[in-house]
């Protein structure tokens, strides 16, 4: 089915070359957009950077290219590969189950075991949830309590990230059995002046789990701001260093667990305990047979909800476990992301997206080896906007000055509420892509890569939005269709 704002667009599009009217104020021509963001590309904050864009039709029709043949880091916006090629391959409505089954012994005594397929929602309220289920069928004890974490065969962490990466709450692991999104949150709370920052845990049961090594201190007005919040890798060690000042607000952080699966066994066990279930022993580990009954369960959301939380949110580990569940289809995997990256590429082909156009070696674009050309970015948009699923995936995405992490962009600016889009920003590279609904133009869809820039995301990301702008205001002249421009710089 075709979503009615394509329809509207491809209309719009067969008419926009025979329209003529005078030039409101600001609008631009093709001519002039390209003049225009050849002089933002010559800035001196973008002297040793690159810009790379594409904006097209909805029906493929090229509006301005600038290396739009070349390779970028894409950061978060691989987040719209991955989803893309898991709501092609599952479907909206496709859900995720964690099981409990059980089998009750000659000798009386009762075993349990919760097997998880990598829901990324799942969260302390469906751990008691199925804890409820097992005591209103009459568990009261368990002789053995086991968790199959096998789901995901690999590594739970990508080799491809960065140390900074891995300990934090961003980037934690993605396996089987997955709680809380397998992060830790806390907050650093300044103190009287000289004293170190006070920790406190958002759940409270994990200080007992972790040794803190804590170098921070309370410091006066005046003085700067900056803290550090990391993990030893091997261990459970907190280590917190930098100054906050006295009475400012407390900066929240998270880290990311570093055994998740013993986490999850962990917190069931507690759980069963609170609904008064005597639990003897657990153990991570697989002993269920076809012999085994299910007692209770719990679904996760549709995919359909669980797409917008990956790519409104940026949720990493949300990419991270739905690329998996692609990897899982490869019966005989090794490496549920090797894999799972496998069945994304062949399902992305399919859409119209060059192969040889991506290079993925992660889910959610936290690793810097990701490649993507911008006219592949947008051939995925397009693809996706043809396909049954057009809304469902329009919809998962951020909306400027609305919703996601565009929520506080483009805020007050015509294009407020007119950009559905994801953005991405990692270690001086930054992106958006996304369909954008000019008010003089037919709907467009567009990929703008700034790599290698020696800013942060404050001057990085207005400079993006103010090509959007440029974009946005488009307006329909005599002039050819197709703009491709040559670059300057880098």
């Amino acid at each position: 089915m075709i979503p009615p704002w394509y329809t509207v667009g491809l209309l719009s599009s067969l008419v926009w070359g025979m329209l003529l009217r005078p030039l409101p104020a600001g609008a631009l021509c093709l001519s002039d957009l390209s003049a225009t963001i050849e002089a933002i590309a010559n800035r001196p904050e973008l002297r040793h950077a690159r810009l790379g864009l594409q904006v097209e039709t909805l029906t493929g029709e090229t509006i301005l290219s600038r290396e739009g043949d070349r390779f970028f880091v894409p950061a978060s916006t691989l987040k719209l590969l991955t989803t893309a090629a898991v709501l092609t391959e599952f479907g909206s409505e496709y859900t995720l189950r964690t099981s409990v089954l059980s089998r009750h012994q000659d000798d009386g005594t009762t075993l349990l075991e919760v097997i998880g397929q990598g829901d990324p929602s799942f969260n302390q309220a469906d751990l008691t949830a199925l804890s409820r289920q097992l005591q209103e069928q009459g568990i009261r004890r368990v002789n053995g309590l086991y968790g199959n974490d096998h789901a995901f065969p690999g590594p739970t962490v990508n080799p491809n990230w960065e140390w900074e990466d891995v300990q934090a709450g961003y980037g934690a692991p993605a396996n089987a059995l997955i709680l809380n999104e397998n992060e830790i949150g806390l907050s650093l709370i300044p103190q009287a002046i000289g004293e170190p920052l006070q920790i406190v845990w958002d759940d409270p049961s994990q200080r007992l789990n972790w040794a803190i090594e804590n170098h921070s201190t309370t410091v006066a007005v005046g003085e700067p701001e900056f803290v550090s919040v990391g993990r030893d890798l091997g261990h459970p060690v907190l280590q917190i260093s930098g100054q906050l000042i006295a009475g400012t607000d407390p900066e929240t952080t998270s880290i990311a667990v570093p055994n998740p699966g013993e986490v999850f066994l962990e917190a069931f066990r507690s759980s069963l305990i609170k609904q008064g279930i005597e639990v003897q022993g657990t153990r991570l580990t697989s002993v269920a047979t076809d012999d085994w009954t299910e007692l209770a369960a719990v679904e996760s959301p549709r995919l359909a909800d669980l797409l917008t939380t990956t790519n409104q949110d940026s949720n990493n580990i949300y990419a991270e476990a739905l690329l998996k569940q692609l990897g899982r289809q490869t019966v005989a995997s090794t490496d549920t992301t090797v894999t799972g990256i496998q069945w994304a590429i062949a399902t992305l082909a399919d859409l119209g997206v060059d192969p040889e156009a991506i290079v993925m070696v992660d889910g959610s674009g936290l690793a810097r080896k990701n490649l993507i050309t911008p006219e592949a970015m947008v051939d995925v948009l397009q693809g996706m906007a043809q396909s049954p699923y057009a809304s469902v995936y329009r919809d998962s995405l951020a909306i400027a000055g609305v919703s996601g992490t565009l929520r506080n962009r483009l805020r007050e600016s015509p294009a407020a509420g007119r950009l559905y889009g994801k953005s991405g920003a990692i270690s001086r590279n930054f992106a958006l892509a996304g369909y954008l609904q000019p008010e003089e133009a037919p709907p467009l869809v567009f990929s703008l890569f700034l790599n290698n820039i020696n800013e942060s995301g404050r001057v990085a990301r207005p400079i993006i939005d103010e090509i959007v702008l440029h974009i946005f205001a488009l307006e329909s002249c005599r002039l050819p269709m197709s703009v491709s421009t040559s670059p300057h710089n880098g």
